[in-house]
């Protein structure tokens, strides 16, 4: 298709969008004026912003920060540490140790939390478990998990039922790993449990009860919405290869 074509259909388009938003004068001139460049300035001036502004925006920026400069909010956060020391700036270093590899250091942040008298919060205790996990002492991430729901038993949180599964897989204890995303499925808002769990009982020579479940998994998410779909694309390509396993 010659170029032309495609900058006159691009322009087109851009003008029906600025007469959906109210843009149409002066844009549409502008655009009709000024071919390529004027749809380049309606990008550049009107649409960019929007979206950069917005959450999908605001994400995008933040993996583009993060791999331009994977320590530059890491040493921001450390200075703001080192000049306000408070449970506050501690946690929020803590996140970010996580976010670019830092285990050692986010398990330390999250302990001298938790040791701090206004610290002793079951979200911080969460961190302190999450911060195990990655580390990969599975055994004692599920240790700290029970310990935050003997100390704070009506403190619920679906991502940390998920976690203490993941934990006990990891520590070998199977049969309960396999309870545990049986019943966070149950409300989890996502497919992530129960191709967790499926993926195990095929590692654990149960194939046809791993296999039915991920098949389950693919027919929900296939009448699901498109934004569902997209969502938890990464579970539905999960639970579309386990259930093509022999």
């Amino acid at each position: 298709m010659p170029i032309a074509v495609i900058l006159l259909a691009l322009d087109l388009v851009l003008i029906v969008h600025a007469a959906k938003t109210g843009r149409f004068s002066p844009w549409a001139y502008i655009i009709l004026m000024i071919p390529g460049f004027g749809s380049a300035a309606y990008v550049l001036v009107e649409l960019a912003p929007a979206w950069l502004g917005s959450y999908s925006g605001q994400k995008f920026q933040s993996r583009v920060g993060r791999t331009l400069q994977p320590t530059k909010r890491y040493q921001q956060l450390t200075d703001n540490l080192a000049v306000t020391d408070t449970i506050a700036n501690r946690a929020e270093l803590a996140q970010e140790c996580r976010a670019i590899g830092k285990h050692e250091e986010a398990l330390r942040l999250y302990e001298s939390i938790l040791g701090l008298h206004l610290g002793d919060e079951p979200t911080f205790a969460m961190g302190r478990a999450q911060a195990l996990f990655d580390l990969g002492r599975f055994a004692d991430a599920a240790t700290a998990l029970e310990e935050l729901k003997r100390k704070w038993p009506d403190y619920q949180s679906s991502s940390g039922h998920l976690l203490y599964g993941r934990a006990l897989e990891g520590a070998g204890a199977t049969e309960r790993a396999l309870d545990e995303y049986e019943a966070v499925a149950a409300y989890y808002p996502g497919a992530e449990p129960r191709v967790r769990q499926a993926g195990l009982l095929i590692a654990n020579a149960r194939g046809d009860e791993g296999r039915a479940i991920a098949r389950e998994v693919v027919q929900r998410l296939r009448r699901a919405p498109a934004h569902v779909r997209r969502s938890q694309a990464e579970w539905l390509a999960n639970a579309r290869k386990i259930s093509a396993t022999t």
